[in-house]
């Protein structure tokens, strides 16, 4: 039997997922109209970057920057050239982060919005670039400025290319700082590396979803260098905000509120100044 062009079972199995922390069946349908988060075990499934701005965002608000901008393979790294160009290839686009201006209820923004689809999340050249574009960007538009971290770390291809974005993200933070424009940090699972070490800790507020994997060094290299057994929510969103590592931790469906609210006091206080 087929239904529109496809088997039976084809069409089945079409409309159905399962959830990778609790293993329970959904309908890929209601997954979706609930925002990728599991209506059973409330687990966040990772999104990506075009899903959390059209879920986030003003409709029809978001106009791209920097889409031109793409890494070189400067240290011929072996099979680099390949996976990049395979990356670009699957994703449509020259790199992990997309970004621009948005709205919030109507109010301006500066966006860099990471995506964990594309290599991985890593940081290369291209992607601490784009940020660092973003915050400029508010610094000239005199509007806040929003980043949603989603990264397994630095880009080892690119070496140096890619740790340097740490200092100069972090330098175009300091601008920011300095004109008194807010910046709000968004982190998703995962954060880790040299994004953690680099932009994703120092916004003037830092939020995470609900059961986000942050860190530096990952799950396997930190029990290798443990002297005594880590807590079972080690490195997680829920960890870092009972030691005072985090502002907030916000459920999927309730941050687009909770960014129109941190946006409106901050950028309400930013235009009576």
């Amino acid at each position: 039997m087929r239904l529109g062009g496809k088997s039976s079972g084809s069409a089945l199995s079409d409309a159905f997922t399962q959830c990778i922390n609790c293993k329970k069946t959904l309908f890929k349908r209601e997954l979706e109209a609930n925002l990728l988060v599991c209506p059973h075990c409330s687990h966040h499934h990772r999104l990506t970057a075009r899903q959390r701005i059209t879920w986030t965002f003003d409709p029809d608000s978001f106009e791209e920057r920097d889409q031109e901008l793409q890494s070189l393979d400067t240290l011929s790294f072996p099979e680099y050239g390949d996976k990049l160009g395979s990356a670009i290839q699957k994703n449509g686009r020259n790199d992990g982060i997309l970004s621009g201006f948005a709205a919030l209820d109507g109010r301006k923004v500066s966006i860099a919005v990471a995506d964990f689809s594309f290599m991985g999340g890593s940081m290369g050249s291209v992607a601490g670039e784009k940020v660092t574009r973003t915050l400029e960007r508010g610094c000239e538009s005199r509007v806040p400025a929003i980043v949603f971290c989603a990264s397994g770390g630095a880009r080892m291809q690119e070496g140096l290319l890619s740790l340097m974005q740490m200092a100069k993200t972090n330098a175009a933070l300091t601008r920011l700082a300095k004109k008194g424009l807010p910046y709000i940090s968004v982190l998703t699972d995962p954060t880790m590396g040299g994004v953690s070490a680099g932009f994703a800790f120092v916004g003037d507020v830092v939020i995470a979803e609900p059961k986000a994997l942050i860190g530096f060094a990952g799950a396997r290299v930190s029990k290798q260098a443990q002297v005594v057994k880590a807590p079972d929510d080690f490195q997680t969103a829920e960890y870092h905000l009972k030691h005072g590592m985090i502002d907030r931790i916000v459920p999927r469906r309730d941050l687009r509120d909770a960014l129109i609210a941190l946006t409106s006091t901050l950028g309400g206080q930013l235009e009576s100044a």
